[in-house]
Parts: structure tokens; C-alpha cells; sequence
């Protein structure tokens, strides 16, 4: 936040306006940006504050609205973006913002000006997905999936597992070497469990790891089970205590 500010004052001459990015969720260690403080900054220092809510809708927030909703912050964010290939489960992304914004984007942004549109069934797809997402039913999911992921994480401490503490579902298995974190992910994929490996350049050198995400549809018995395969397959590569 230090830096942030630093940043902003230095350009406090700038003639035109600042904008402030932040993922709303960080997508390698499930930890949530400092968004009320973010904001503060913003108005502080009459800048634009924009979010990318790609790994926050659908999770965090009132029945999935997001880190926007999640911490209160209406009103305070001018651009939110996210995606619907990951919670929405289909495919494609949106821009929440003014009329002016939207406008603006329909005749300057190259992904809308040279793509081709979403076909019918995947925008009812999308628009059925929020749906239930806005409905009593997706508010039960939403708690069902924190229910999953406070579950799987408790499971895998019970056997052995070192992970950097998490404040949403995004499960980081830090491994270090990243052909032992392939290694790891591939004999996990063999034995039933699929946890990608994250190596250099998605992430620095030396800090590879695997990157669980349980989901709502997951039962218990299911979560233990992939618990039990992690810490079989783990632990003769060192990945947790013999």
C-alpha cells in the first residue's frame, strides 16, 4: 500500500487520470487484495479504481457478487471485470462500468471489435448461471463450497501439509522445484486427483507449486479420498514428512 502511494504521488501532476488494477482475488495464493484501502487511495489521489474479479465471482460476496460486495465497497469501484469460464462455469467475460465506459469499449476495445460473439446457447448458459446464482439455491452453493474448502484444507494439515494460508478456496501446495512439482501433479493425475502444477514464468523460480480448487459439488468422502492420494503420493517424493 506504501508503494501504491508512493506511485501516486509521484505523478500527482499527471494530467490525466490514474488507474488503480487489482485482482480481486490473486489467483496463486487465494489471497484477497486490500480493496477498502485500495479505494481510499484512489478517491484520495482522484484516480479510477478498477478490480478483476476472475477468481471472485461466484465465491466471494453475497451469493458470488464478488470482492466489490464482499467488502462493501459500492460505489468506491469504477471498473470490474471478470470471467465466465471459472465459477460461471462457461466460457467468455464481462466489464461491469458507466454508460460512458461501455460505450467507449464497443467502439475502442480490440477483443469486442474483432472477436466473434458468444453463440446463443453460451449466453443463455451465462445468463442461467447467474440465475441460480441469484437465487436462495445459489446461496446454498456458495456455502457449500466454503464448507468443501475449509474441509479440504483442514484434511490436508491432518496429513502432513505445509501451505501458505488462504483466504478463499484456491488451495497452494508450495513444492519449490518445479520438475518435483510435475512430477507431484502427474502421479496425482494417474492415481485420480488432478491438481495442476504452477512453474516459472506463471510464477517466480523456486516457488512452483500445485494449485488445488475443490468446488460445491464435491462431497466429503470425496475431499478425504484425494486428501489420502495427496499425502500417498507426497510423501515418497518428499513433499511431506515420512
Amino acid at each position: 500500500m506504501k508503494d501504491c502511494e508512493r506511485i501516486l504521488q509521484e505523478h500527482a501532476s499527471f494530467p490525466g487520470k490514474k488507474l488503480i488494477i487489482t485482482d480481486g482475488v490473486f489467483s496463486m495464493d487465494g489471497d484477497l487484495a486490500p480493496l477498502p484501502e485500495l479505494c481510499t487511495l484512489a478517491e484520495k489521489y482522484d484516480g479510477i479504481m478498477m478490480v478483476d474479479d476472475a477468481h471472485a465471482s461466484g465465491v466471494m460476496g453475497r451469493n458470488g457478487r464478488g470482492t466489490v460486495d464482499h467488502f462493501e465497497c459500492h460505489g468506491r469501484v469504477h471498473i470490474q471485470v471478470g470471467t465466465l469460464s471459472k465459477a460461471i462455469g462457461v466460457m467468455g467475460g464481462y466489464v461491469c462500468g458507466s454508460r460512458e465506459l461501455i460505450d467507449f469499449l464497443y467502439l475502442r476495445a480490440r477483443p469486442f471489435l474483432f472477436s466473434t460473439s458468444h453463440t446463443p446457447a453460451t449466453a443463455a448458459a451465462c445468463m442461467a448461471a447467474f440465475t441460480v446464482l441469484d437465487s436462495p439455491e445459489g446461496e446454498k452453493l456458495v456455502k457449500k463450497l466454503w464448507k468443501n474448502a475449509k474441509t479440504f484444507k483442514r484434511e490436508l494439515k491432518k496429513r502432513g501439509f505445509q501451505f501458505k494460508p488462504s483466504e478463499t478456496p484456491i488451495v497452494p501446495i508450495h513444492v519449490g522445484d518445479a520438475a518435483k512439482a510435475f512430477e507431484f501433479s502427474n502421479q496425482l493425475f494417474e492415481a485420480g486427483v488432478f491438481a495442476p502444477a504452477v512453474g516459472y514464468p506463471t510464477v517466480a523460480e523456486g516457488k512452483a507449486r500445485l494449485r488445488a480448487m475443490v468446488s460445491a459439488g464435491h462431497k466429503k468422502e470425496q475431499l478425504v479420498r484425494a486428501a489420502d492420494v495427496m499425502a500417498e503420493v507426497g510423501r515418497p517424493l518428499g513433499i511431506i514428512p515420512s
